[in-house]
Parts: structure tokens; C-alpha cells; sequence
């Protein structure tokens, strides 16, 4: 019998490419995503007409915030006690929340709620879903371990993340939903968005006009490549969390519980400096970068290092990819995708 799985967010960075392993695997793939215009629309559109290649790759247009509509989807689609649920559809962005607070409380929040209630409906055998190393907010103490508490975040992006945490729990608690958050570490790769460091740097660097590095450099990335961070969430697909025998109630552990209920990191455990970065962009693009040093963006953390025992202990993977390998892969699809000489 082929499999199922629901992936929300087909048309974004991660969702595509968690679509697109699937797809390559002979699953039958259901997918939803508003395409709002966040970024370029039209990278968002190329995106989906690649995963249209496969006949077993179903598109639907919704926004999460829609009930109705989700409603409609997934009596359509038959979605139901066999299908999982990746949801990594959310609208990112540090910054952009600072501007825009309602698309974070809709899309975030109340979309996730809106999955939440209608998976557990239908007794979804795992819903997994997208939270962010932003949670974590300004600790001090790295690498960031799940068990580490999360309660000070500075972003209402963040914010809305950790909500959607422990909305997560409460299904766990309330209806015994199986639950699985991922807190994603600075995601690059081929695909990517326009709006991250990657992408903003390499069209900098070509155009020669200044590269915004923030804190005056002083800035530390977790940076994970893509193939990684879809490898973790394959492998946690199959592993839905079970009570935590080892849960202490008077000691409570954050990234488990005495419910199936668990939260992981999936980052490169290896945090690099934002200017050492650009050095290995420079190199490979064979330019320099003008450095245009600006004070730390409100919202935005000094450094992100991932603990990624807990995703070692579960599934034996930890992501591996160095900067000097995911970054040529990067510049080799912008190549390919703009048509421009590097």
C-alpha cells in the first residue's frame, strides 16, 4: 500500500525539498501552501511545477488561517488515520514580524491550531511540525540543548513558535496526538529564500554593492544545509513519540513529557562566524565582498549553536554538511536558475 503523508508548505525552501524526497520515494504526497508573496512569488511557482513532475503530488492553494478550507482539503483528499502530517508551513522572518504581527498570529499560530484540531479528528498517527532555533531567544549558555529553557523569547516570531510548542502539548495531553517539534538551525541550500543571508549576500557580492553584516560583525550562525534537515525529518517520520518513562515531574525535561510528546533540534552543531561566512562565498565566487558593518537588527541573536544529541539518540543523524561543501551546491543552482556567469 503507498503511503500518504500530508506536507503543508510545499512551495517554501523546506517544504519543497521534504516534498520532493518523498515524492522520490514513491510517496503519495498532499500538499498545501498559500503563496503569498513574502518573497518572489514566481521562485515559489518553479518550486511546485517541479514537484507537479510526479502523479502522486497533490497541490492545493489554502490559507492555513482558512478553517473551512483546510476543512475542505481534507475530506477531499481523504486524509485520515494513516496519513502523517508534516507541517513546516509558517510565515518566517525575524524582522518582517516587527512590521507585520497579524501574519504571524494567523499563520503560525492559529494556522497550527487549525491542523492541531482537524489531524486529531481524524487520528493522525504523527503530526510533525516546524518551530526554530529562535525560540531560544538570547541564552548564553551553547550549544543550545533541548532540555534548555525556551520562556525568553525576543522576536514575536519566536514567539509564535514557541506557542505553537505548546499548542503541540496540549493535543499530546488533551486527545493523545502524537507530536514531534523541530527547532530548524539557519537552513541554506539550493532553492533557498531570497531573504536569508545566503542569497542576500551572493546577490551583493555580484551586484558589488554593499554586504549588511549586523552586530558589527560580531554574528554566529548555526548554518545547515538543507539535505540535512530533510534527512532528520525522513527519519523522525517513522519514529512517533511515545510517554517518556524517564520524565520527572519535579525535574521536567522541556523537549520531552509523560505524553507522546517530544521537541528536537536539527542544526549542524557547528556555529561559524557570519564574517568567515562571506570568506568562503568570497572564495568561491572569486570576489570580494564590500562589508557594510551595522549595529545588531531588533529581533536578531548574537549566535545559534545546536546540541543535536537528542536527534543522534533517536534516529543516529546528526547533519554533517560543512560550509565548504553546501555552499558551491548553492551557487551552482543560482547559476543555473538566474543565468548568470560566477
Amino acid at each position: 500500500m503507498i503511503q500518504r503523508v500530508l506536507v503543508t508548505g510545499g512551495a517554501g525552501f523546506i517544504g519543497f525539498h521534504v516534498c520532493r524526497r518523498l515524492l522520490s520515494a514513491g510517496y503519495d504526497v498532499v500538499t498545501l501552501d498559500n503563496v503569498n508573496d513574502y518573497y518572489d512569488t514566481k521562485l515559489k511557482y518553479d518550486r511546485l511545477e517541479v514537484l507537479k513532475k510526479w502523479d502522486n503530488f497533490h497541490f492545493h492553494k489554502i490559507e492555513l488561517a482558512d478553517r473551512p478550507a483546510l476543512e475542505n482539503m481534507y475530506a477531499e483528499e481523504g486524509i485520515g488515520a494513516s496519513d502523517k502530517v508534516i507541517h513546516l508551513a509558517a510565515q518566517a522572518g525575524v524582522r518582517y514580524s516587527l512590521k507585520n504581527p497579524d501574519a504571524y498570529i494567523n499563520g503560525n499560530i492559529v494556522g497550527t491550531y487549525n491542523l492541531l484540531e482537524l489531524s486529531r479528528k481524524v487520528n493522525c498517527p504523527h503530526f510533525m511540525f516546524a518551530s526554530s532555533s529562535s525560540v531560544y531567544g538570547n541564552n548564553a549558555k551553547v550549544p543550545f540543548a533541548v532540555e534548555d529553557n525556551v520562556d525568553h523569547p525576543i522576536s514575536l516570531y519566536a514567539a509564535t513558535k514557541k506557542s505553537t510548542e505548546l499548542l503541540a502539548h496540549v493535543y499530546a495531553y488533551s486527545y493523545g496526538l502524537p507530536v514531534t517539534g523541530l527547532r530548524f538551525f539557519t537552513v541554506y541550500g539550493p532553492w533557498g529564500r531570497p531573504d536569508m543571508s545566503l542569497f542576500i549576500f551572493t546577490r551583493a557580492i555580484l551586484a558589488g554593492t554593499p554586504v549588511p553584516v549586523f552586530n558589527y560583525g560580531d554574528m554566529e550562525r548555526d548554518f545547515t544545509y538543507i539535505d540535512d534537515i530533510v534527512e532528520g525529518i525522513v527519519r523522525l517520520k517513522d519514529q512517533p513519540p511515545v510517554p517518556d518513562p524517564a520524565f520527572d515531574p519535579f525535574k521536567p525535561n522541556p523537549a520531552s513529557s509523560w505524553l507522546p510528546y517530544r521537541i528536537y533540534n536539527i542544526g549542524n552543531h557547528h556555529s561559524v562566524k557570519l564574517l568567515d561566512f562571506i570568506a568562503v562565498l568570497e572564495q568561491h565566487l572569486g570576489r570580494k565582498a564590500v562589508i557594510d558593518l551595522q549595529p545588531i537588527q531588533m529581533g536578531d541573536v548574537q549566535k545559534t549553536y545546536a546540541d543535536v544529541d537528542a536527534l543522534m539518540h533517536a534516529v543516529g543523524f546528526k547533519p554533517k554538511t560543512t560550509i565548504e561543501e553546501g555552499i558551491p551546491s548553492f551557487l551552482e543552482w543560482y547559476r543555473e536558475y538566474y543565468k548568470v556567469e560566477l
